[in-house]
């Protein structure tokens, strides 16, 4: 995309996979960058590339990582692009992996960054995910799968935003909720990841029926699908993603564009 992605007030874009531009506050904020082309990921196949790339997104003032361990959350050409950012937020030990400029943070801890727009700071609070079955085999650490967090975003005037990393857990959603009251917009990572080698192919993130009663438990007004498309291993699809929703009666809430397309994040 040669003319770029234009700065906004307040708004999302999905580009394919996971990743998604939000710009709030006057912050260029992109998670979970993937923007290899179409092709092997090692164990993973990635079937469609991102809507934008590197150069029509521009610099990026703070990258969002859920998890670097997974090529479908943090790829070749989304890594080197992270490392050009003045932050990245990351789990500790994925801090510790992709090394300077990441920032490791534990769920229910905070950063705080400037706003440009004037406003005061922009507040990331990472929270917690589970990247699998609640019954799945832990760590050591206590993870499922590997280490994931996902983050919320607030400030004085702003929407806030919720955006989910791969967490499969509506128990972890609803903890979110009590403990982060008012969310006001969430991007969720649906698709219902499966790896058959891994907890008998159950989901890895959420499936369809799962993102609605995480929207419905969240009490968002405004819910943008994201992880649902790109890869082979997603399971569940934007199809799926809607009748789920209208099945729910919660249809209102969603958020859907063409990819590369800007979604306001307030009403």
């Amino acid at each position: 995309m040669s003319t770029g992605l234009s700065r906004q007030e307040c708004a999302v874009t999905v580009l394919g996979g996971p990743t998604a531009v939000i710009d709030i506050g006057g912050l260029r904020i992109v998670s979970d960058p993937t923007f290899d082309e179409a092709g092997p990921q090692g164990y993973l196949t990635k079937t469609a590339g991102p809507a934008a790339d590197e150069d029509a997104v521009g610099p990026a003032d703070l990258v969002l990582v859920s998890h670097e361990a997974h090529p479908d959350n943090l790829d070749g050409r989304g890594r080197a692009f992270a490392k050009t950012a003045p932050l990245v937020l990351t789990g500790p030990r994925a801090a510790e992996r992709l090394g300077s400029p990441a920032v490791g943070l534990s769920p229910w801890t905070g950063h705080r960054l400037p706003r440009p727009d004037g406003g005061g700071d922009l507040t990331v609070l990472a929270v917690p995910a589970v990247h699998g079955p609640e019954d799945g085999e832990r760590d050591a650490d206590g993870n499922v799968n590997c280490e994931v967090i996902g983050f919320v975003l607030s400030g004085q005037g702003l929407p806030t935003v919720y955006v989910s990393g791969d967490n499969a857990s509506i128990r972890t959603v609803a903890e979110i909720s009590r403990r982060v009251p008012g969310i006001d917009a969430a991007v969720l990572h649906a698709g219902a990841a499966r790896v058959p080698a891994k907890f008998d192919g159950r989901p890895l993130s959420l499936d369809s029926r799962r993102a609605a009663a995480a929207a419905a438990v969240l009490g968002a007004e405004i819910v943008v699908p994201a992880h649902y498309d790109g890869w082979a291993h997603f399971s569940e699809g934007l199809p799926e993603i809607e009748l789920a929703f209208h099945e729910a009666g919660l249809s209102s809430l969603l958020r859907v564009a063409p990819h590369g397309t800007w979604v306001p994040l307030t009403r």
